[in-house]
């Protein structure tokens, strides 16, 4: 028997296990969401015959025979070179986990909408019924004819890696993972903008990461290769090193290009004289981990909705304060990064996003910032016009240079 749907706005209310919930209340949320959050909309009229011949048959049989004849012409006469999919399986939505593909549609759509709003690009959300890494690969390729590019979201790790890396191998369009690219990108800049303003290079930076997951292993990645002096990404069980035995193929790797102190050991260990500490996994830094660190360190503290270390503690602390969180200043948000990275990709016809299209992405939003930097002031708003342009200009101009760009 299918789940009856309870219209918030109604006179009913329903009690939940655990204690009543009231149902009945106004929520604006459930107001927001009710319908969903986004349509499909014609650019073309539709007004008579005339136009009808033209967006449709016989007009449109010409289209399909050039394009038959000159495959790259799909990319001027449809909407494949200015949308992209939006692909999720549901296993790792939010911080609430395997709730599967339909419940993960809200966030689906949401993300569609931050495409288009933040980077003018259009996006269609897809919830796959599937988990199987060779599944998802193969059900979009099969899908990616009518994309420009293919942005994955909310997928578990460790197979967000491998399903990434597949479809990048398959695919000739720009393949993303968000949860691991996007967040890398927005924490490098914001980075690079902490050091700026306390006179310091990466290279003379240590930084710590909690959590090896999607995020933890991605931001280790590009912090190494924008040139940080050292860093070390740290697990549940402690600092991935090499003389661990328990390490998957992922962390494997992971180690073999972080943690050059050579530290083993816990979190707290790794973060004395740190000059650097990253959050993406949530639980609690203790106050007094934090305190060990170096003077004048950074804190980013990005779990949410409660940081690692809540910033009342790290401002004790350290010289800038990070979160993900929108009540608090300097906010790590990947909205910052995705539109203009998939509009710059778009914009040139890129086959795949590389490592310098990410690194010119990230010193293009730490730039924004310009004269303005301070210690409440690391990273813009995502409401700043001049992000997405940024951030677009600069991963066209790197993708060209780098040889990837078709146009």
């Amino acid at each position: 028997m299918a789940a009856e749907i309870v219209n918030p706005r109604s006179d009913s209310s329903t009690d939940k296990e655990g204690g009543a919930e009231p149902l009945d209340s106004f929520d604006p949320a459930f107001a927001l969401h009710r319908g969903g959050k986004m349509a499909v909309q014609a650019t073309v009229p539709v007004r008579d015959k005339d136009d009808l011949s033209l967006a449709y048959t016989p007009g449109v049989a010409k289209v399909c025979t050039a394009i038959a004849e000159q495959p790259e012409l799909v990319h001027d006469y449809t909407w494949k070179s200015s949308v992209v999919a939006v692909v999720t399986d549901g296993t790792a939505v939010l911080g609430l986990g395997d709730i599967g593909p339909e419940a993960s549609l809200p966030v689906m759509e949401g993300k569609a909408i931050l495409f288009k709003q933040f980077g003018g690009v259009d996006a269609v959300p897809i919830a796959l019924a599937c988990t199987d890494v060779d599944e998802i690969v193969e059900t979009v390729v099969r899908l990616a004819p009518s994309f420009g590019g293919v942005n994955l979201e909310d997928i578990s790790a460790p197979r967000c890696f491998e399903i990434e890396r597949k479809l990048q191998e398959r695919l000739d369009i720009p393949v993303f993972h968000d949860d691991q690219h996007g967040t890398a990108v927005v924490t490098l800049a914001a980075l690079r903008n902490a050091a700026r303003l306390t006179g310091k290079t990466l290279a003379e930076l240590r930084a710590v990461i909690s959590g090896a997951g999607a995020a933890g292993v991605a931001i280790a990645k590009m912090l190494v290769e924008a040139g940080i002096g050292d860093v070390a990404v740290a697990d549940r069980k402690g600092v991935v090193s090499v003389d661990r035995e328990d390490l998957t193929p992922v962390k494997r790797e992971v180690a073999g290009f972080t943690n050059k102190a050579g530290i083993s050991g816990s979190l707290e260990v790794a973060l004395e004289g740190a000059d650097v500490f990253i959050g993406v996994s949530g639980g609690t830094v203790p106050e007094e981990a934090v305190a060990s660190m170096a003077e004048g360190a950074f804190v980013f503290a990005m779990a949410n909705p409660d940081p690692e270390v809540h910033p009342d503690v790290a401002h004790k602390y350290a010289a800038v304060v990070a979160t993900g969180r929108s009540d608090f200043p300097n906010q790590i948000n990947n909205v910052l990064a995705f539109p203009g990275i998939f509009a710059g990709a778009l914009q040139v016809r890129a086959s795949r996003i590389t490592e310098g299209m990410k690194i010119a992405a990230a010193e293009a939003l730490a730039g924004v910032v310009g004269d303005d930097l301070a210690a409440d002031y690391v990273i813009p708003s995502p409401f700043d016009e001049r992000v997405a342009p940024a951030v677009t200009a600069a991963v066209a101009a790197a993708a060209r240079a780098e040889g990837v760009a078709r146009r």
